[in-house]
Order: structure tokens, then C-alpha cells, then sequence
């Protein structure tokens, strides 16, 4: 066990304290892991568009003040009791998901693990890495080989892995196929990343910025629609083009339009849609019966169907073995101290993942 096992640590974190005001560098105390939990060392995190969604207090029950992030990797630093396949030293990824199902994390919105001077901070999705320690249950906890590189393969502990799996695991194109993405931020990149390793034939990226076009050829993109350069619907589009729709389509975007275009724009038959895409709380999903006894299939996923402790360490394999690439989704880094400029990077459609530095 380490020195500081079983002692309440003083360290670093970012808090938000209000919506949408810039994050500040705060002293807090991070308590030992109870039963079932382990502490973590985070050296390095990244910034993903639920973030800033829930920072914005755009999901459901905002609450501040909040240490924000989900997406990071580090080193275990202690273990609580009853943990018996994680230890001091190991290098892992939390996720936000487990294969549990049991964290009261993923069942309470408040936590007493986290405070400052005593009051408590508000936990985020079981992980909240904006901080130089964190606790997690050991559910949501993955760990990988030491001799991965974590500032490149943490962003596997969220948006890379579910659009990648979304298509992979869930939509499946076979060889030579054709697939539409909807949203070509990191998720469908990742999801358009992972139509290419199946051997997709065309793959239409489908965005409202086209500026996103140019670097999304290079996760395999073949071909870019704008809705907005069209006065008809955009499944019709997509259709037209492909002799009555695609293979199988990704919805990335959390756009409920998106996702029914998504669904609309696959092939009568045998066509597959998934949805990715987090909806606002009020959304509903509707389309003609008919498109459904027409024999199209709709999905959904929650982290590309991957079950993260059996599940991610293979997925980090596949980027040591060159079979997956990483270094293209990062796209900027930061040092702790300058997260704030993580999110305006990604408010302006600049980065596709910023890698925050822990120890600067």
C-alpha cells in the first residue's frame, strides 16, 4: 500500500463552480477509498463534449459546485476493502460506465468524497479526473498495460471507444458496404474510424460545419453532405445517392432530427441505424411505422457495447498493435492550469481532443 493509504489527500482540482464560468484551481481533500472503491493518481485527462454539456447545465440536474471530467488515465494510488484485482501502481482507465452495475456513483448525484474546507463537491459520473486524485468504484476501472502510453490512450475511456465500438460492435458493416455518420466531432470520427477498419466502401460524413470536412478524410470519409445546402430532408439526399439509402448509419450528435434522419436514411430491408447522440431531456423520437415494418433496424448504444474492464484493456491492444490510431483525435494539450482554454478549444470547433497535462 502507499504512504498516503487510508489518509485523506490534499491536492489539486478544477471546479466549477456556477454554469458555464471558467473553472478554477482549487485546493481540495480527497477522501481514502471505502469498500469496493480505489483512489486514483490522474496524470492525464481530456475534454469530451459531455463535459462541457453538463458545465453548461445543458443535462439533466445541474449541480454545482462540480469537479467535471470522465476521460483520463492514471495510477492507482490505494484501494479500498474487498479490492482485490487492482493494487497500488497499476495503470488504468476509468471509466464512467462499469460492468457493476451496483456504484452508487452511477445512482447518486452527490458525493462526499470530494471536499473544500469541509463542504462537499458534487461528483460527476463516478470519475470527475479534472482532479490530480479521484475515487472510483472498482467497477469503473480498467486496467491496461504500464507500458501504454496514458496521454495517448486515455481518450479510450470514453468518446473514441463509443463511436468506434457503435459501429464495430453494434451497427457491424460487412466489407464493402456502405455507412452514413451523423456528427463529425470526436464520436463520429471515431465511429467513422471504425466503418473504415471494417472496409467500408463509402462512408458519408454528414455535418452542419463544413470545416470539419477536410479532417475528417482522414479517418476514411469518403464523401460529405451539408443539410444545410439542400431544401430537402437530408435522408432523402443520402438515398439518392446511394440507390435507396445506406448499409448501415451512425447518429453521433445528439440532434433527435439527426437521429431520425439517421434512421430514415437506411436502406429498406436490411438497413441498420445506432444511435449514439445524448437527446435533451424533452425530446422524442418520431417516424412512420412504416419504416419500421419496412424492415430497417434501429439501435442504441452506451459506450460502443464495450464492457470496460474485459473489454478496454483489449481495445488499448489494438493501439499498441498499430491496428487502431489515436494520435489523430489529438488534436491540442494543455497544462492544468490552463484547462479553461481546453473548453474554449472546443466550444470554437477547434480541437477534437485536448489532452490536459496533470502536472502542469
Amino acid at each position: 500500500m502507499s504512504g498516503t493509504a487510508g489518509q485523506v489527500i490534499r491536492c489539486k482540482a478544477a471546479v466549477a463552480w456556477e454554469a458555464g464560468k471558467p473553472l478554477v484551481i482549487e485546493e481540495v481533500e480527497v477522501a481514502p477509498p471505502q469498500k469496493n472503491e480505489v483512489r486514483l493518481k490522474i496524470l492525464f485527462t481530456s475534454l469530451c463534449h459531455t463535459d462541457v454539456y453538463f458545465w453548461e447545465a445543458k443535462g439533466q440536474t445541474p449541480l454545482f459546485p462540480r469537479i467535471f471530467g470522465h476521460e483520463a488515465g492514471g495510477i492507482v494510488e490505494s484501494v479500498g476493502e474487498g479490492v482485490t484485482d487492482l493494487q497500488p501502481g497499476d495503470h488504468v482507465l476509468p471509466v464512467f460506465t462499469g460492468e457493476c452495475k451496483e456504484c452508487p456513483h452511477c445512482h447518486s448525484e452527490e458525493s462526499n468524497m470530494f471536499s473544500i474546507k469541509g463542504k462537499p463537491i458534487y461528483h460527476f459520473v463516478g470519475t470527475s479526473t479534472f482532479s490530480e486524485y479521484t475515487v472510483t468504484h472498482v467497477g469503473c476501472v480498467a486496467k491496461i498495460n504500464p507500458a501504454a502510453p496514458l496521454d495517448k490512450v486515455c481518450v479510450l475511456s470514453c468518446g473514441i471507444s463509443t463511436g468506434f465500438g457503435a459501429t464495430v460492435n453494434v451497427a457491424k458493416p460487412k466489407k464493402g458496404q456502405t455507412v452514413a455518420i451523423f456528427g463529425l466531432g470526436a464520436v463520429g470520427l471515431a465511429a467513422a474510424e471504425g466503418a473504415r477498419v471494417s472496409g467500408a466502401s463509402r462512408i458519408i460524413g454528414v455535418d452542419l460545419n463544413p470545416s470539419r470536412f477536410n479532417e475528417a478524410k482522414k479517418f476514411g470519409v469518403t464523401e460529405f453532405v451539408n443539410p444545410k445546402d439542400y431544401d430537402k430532408p437530408v435522408q432523402q439526399v443520402i438515398a439518392e445517392m446511394t440507390n435507396g439509402g445506406v448499409d448501415r448509419s451512425v447518429e453521433c450528435t445528439g440532434s433527435v432530427q439527426a437521429m431520425i434522419s439517421a434512421f430514415e436514411c437506411v436502406h429498406d430491408g436490411w438497413g441498420v441505424a445506432v444511435l449514439v447522440g445524448v437527446p435533451n431531456k424533452d425530446d422524442a423520437f418520431k417516424t412512420h411505422p412504416m419504416n419500421l415494418l419496412n424492415e430497417r433496424t434501429l439501435k442504441g448504444t452506451f459506450f460502443g457495447n464495450y464492457k470496460p474492464r474485459s473489454d478496454l484493456p483489449s481495445v488499448v491492444e489494438k493501439y499498441m498493435n498499430k491496428e487502431m490510431e489515436l494520435e489523430k483525435f489529438i488534436t491540442h494539450a494543455v497544462p492544468f492550469s490552463e484547462i479553461n482554454k481546453a473548453f474554449d478549444l472546443m466550444l470554437s470547433g477547434e480541437s477534437i481532443r485536448c489532452i490536459i497535462r496533470m502536472d502542469g
